[in-house]
């Protein structure tokens, strides 16, 4: 291996010059980060695609560098670096309070759902898509699972087995043209209670007009 090549699995070091070989982490880098902004709105579907065929296949960082150039910087962490996507989220929880993920927060690659008798909601809406699909492995036991979802984002139950569960699953049509963002894959088992799958609710100015909560804001 020459002088210029990043070793396997290691991030470059910032600052590194553009002509040195980008390595499977540098590219896996890029991939967040594109998806995290077309997530965000500033990215279209199209380019999304072009642009994650470019990063699979760039050689060097500066291929890299140009992709993302044109992007805020990614989220940072106390600690002043980028926010790292994580592989595996778990979540114990046991005959306790509410539990619930809301506002803009960053969507793992896995989700692990370790719950017995506790309330868990899961609000989509607002959260940071890292990538085209999530896996919930849910191993729950009484209350209710809510997801609340969005344009763009679909459930599939197949995977999971109810046992004196209730599914309830409300789809409200997209806009023609609206591109998948987020595939969710429900897997597992959850026992008692029930799992709902829900838009947001509608505010109280779009009650009056009768216009569903999805059409809010371009959400």
């Amino acid at each position: 291996m020459s002088a210029e090549n990043a070793p396997a699995g290691k991030r470059s070091a910032p600052g590194s010059p553009p002509g040195l070989r980008a390595s499977h982490a540098d590219r896996d880098r890029v991939v967040d980060v594109l998806r995290i902004a077309a997530g965000d709105g500033l990215l279209t579907a199209d380019e999304l695609d072009e642009r994650l065929e470019a990063a699979l296949s760039a050689r060097t960082l500066g291929e890299l560098a140009v992709l993302t150039a044109d992007l805020p910087a990614a989220p940072a962490t106390a600690g002043g670096t980028a926010a790292e996507v994580k592989d595996v989220v778990r979540i114990e929880q046991a005959f306790s309070g509410r539990i619930e993920r809301t506002g803009r927060w960053m969507l793992p690659r896995r989700l692990e759902l370790a719950v017995s008798w506790c309330d868990v909601t899961l609000d989509l809406t607002e959260a940071v898509i890292t990538q085209d699909t999530l896996r919930i492995d849910v191993a729950m036991g009484g209350k209710t699972l809510t997801l609340v979802t969005g344009p763009g984002i679909e459930v599939d139950t197949d995977g999971l087995t109810l046992v004196h569960c209730k599914l309830r699953h409300h789809r409200v049509p997209a806009p023609l043209g609206t591109p998948t963002r987020l595939r969710v894959e429900l897997v597992g088992r959850k026992a008692h209670g029930k799992v709902v799958v829900r838009p947001p609710r509608r505010t109280f100015g779009q009650w009056l007009r009768r216009r569903p909560a999805a059409d809010s804001a371009g959400n």
